[in-house]
């Protein structure tokens, strides 16, 4: 039967459930807060999921030079000779891990004698003038010392070489490794997004790009909500000659155009992903300070602030604990708004150059490396790290909004519930 739920009922729920409860009715807010979590998902989880996990997913394979999305390679994995490389998970997941194999694009390939002959794949269609080049067995399999001889016995038709890890003297049949090579170093590699102008895995850089795009939305915000709710809250509080100097100052920034500002502070700072952070989060404290202040105001002449002052409360204990936690609701929404700009921001340095630099990939520095495809036929390159910003900011934006409406006191839960 249906009924509605009682006015004491929602009056004994506090005020996180309620909101949460009147947010969850947004639909397109929770479609955003859907993306947002998935994107930090992906952000997280980074070179574990990703197709390339080598570091900046910066694989560069020239000869894949602007695939097409679905396109597949094949590709012979050559034992590299060096020490293996492998990491463990937190540090594979953070900074991506190197190949203990070289990625080798193969036509074709046979096996004559003690070799591995493969046709290098050019890139074309037919695979036009494509070298040929033997790799010693041995040598694909093995990480071997090349300083120490490699001897082909013909007689036996084994291979006798000094493996470089311990030193030790091997003899393998040419049979066993012409088996092992088909079975473990013929790979073929699909590129579900295609490549990129330097031929590396595109869906990997997107991945990757996701995690740039949050943290310097969620670094830049936290910076700008400590200087804004510190200095918002001492001029609200105070008032008086330090009210009209912290208005003086957010004034002559807020007067300064956020881009401009931001290149100015990235210029003395230096380029890079650490100088963003610090740049944008620089220049975004305005709106919080505004707002802190201007609430503040609002507040510090209600009955329970004077309360705590007649009790004889330090300044500092009723702003941090009395008056501020009141003041949190719009502080959340324009947050969510703030990390949205911030995203743009970022992607805009990167694409000006004077953002993340590479090999880190960057929404931005990928739509500044292929924009001059966009008349051509892979305009693609440029419109899916494009499309990445928008739907990202659109998803800040929804929960933006979405937590501004069940923030509203005013909300009035009318709708009819179902139940038993």
């Amino acid at each position: 039967m249906l009924f509605k739920k009682k006015h004491t009922d929602y009056i004994s729920e506090s005020l996180s459930v309620q909101t949460w409860r009147r947010f969850k009715r947004n639909k397109l807010a929770m479609f955003g807060l859907f993306l947002i979590i998935a994107s930090s998902s992906i952000s997280i989880l980074g070179f574990l999921i990703t197709p390339d996990s080598s570091p900046f997913a910066n694989d560069q394979k020239p000869e894949l030079h602007i695939k097409k999305p679905g396109f597949k390679a094949q590709m012979l994995l050559a034992r590299k000779n060096e020490l293996t490389h492998k990491e463990n998970w937190f540090n594979k997941m953070i900074f991506g891990e190197v190949s203990d194999f070289t990625y080798l694009p193969a036509y074709s390939y046979s096996f004559k004698g003690f070799d591995i002959i493969i046709e290098e794949y050019t890139g074309n269609e037919p695979n036009n003038n494509g070298n040929k080049v033997a790799y010693n067995l041995a040598d694909v399999v093995y990480d071997i010392n090349n300083n120490y001889p490699i001897k082909n016995d013909t007689l036996t038709n084994k291979i006798e070489f000094y493996q470089l890890s311990t030193g030790e003297k091997l003899k393998l049949s040419v049979s066993d490794l012409q088996k092992t090579i088909q079975q473990q170093h013929i790979k073929d590699r699909h590129y579900i997004l295609g490549t990129d102008l330097a031929g590396r895995d595109l869906l990997s850089r997107l991945m990757i790009g996701t995690r740039i795009s949050l943290s310097v939305g969620f670094i830049s915000v936290i910076i700008s909500i400590v200087i804004g709710i510190l200095l918002g809250a001492i001029a609200g509080y105070y008032r008086g000659w330090i009210d009209d100097v912290i208005m003086w100052l957010i004034n002559v920034v807020w007067s300064i155009p956020t881009l401009l500002l931001v290149i100015a502070i990235t210029l003395v700072l230096g380029k890079g992903i650490l100088q963003v952070f610090i740049a944008v989060g620089l220049t975004m404290w305005v709106d919080v300070a505004r707002l802190i202040r201007g609430q503040i105001l609002s507040i510090r002449e209600k009955e329970f602030v004077e309360a705590g002052r007649a009790l004889g409360f330090k300044n500092m204990r009723i702003i941090l604990r009395h008056i501020l936690p009141n003041v949190m609701g719009p502080v959340i929404v324009i947050a969510a708004s703030n990390f949205a700009s911030a995203i743009l921001t970022e992607a805009g340095l990167s694409f000006l150059g004077i953002g993340a630099q590479p090999p880190t990939p960057s929404w931005g520095e990928m739509i500044n490396a292929h924009r001059g495809y966009v008349l051509v036929d892979a305009a693609y390159l440029a419109f899916v790290p494009g499309v990445s910003i928008m739907v990202l900011v659109l998803a800040f934006m929804l929960v933006g909004n979405g937590l501004r409406d069940a923030i509203d006191s005013k909300s009035i839960d009318s709708k009819p519930l179902l139940g038993n």
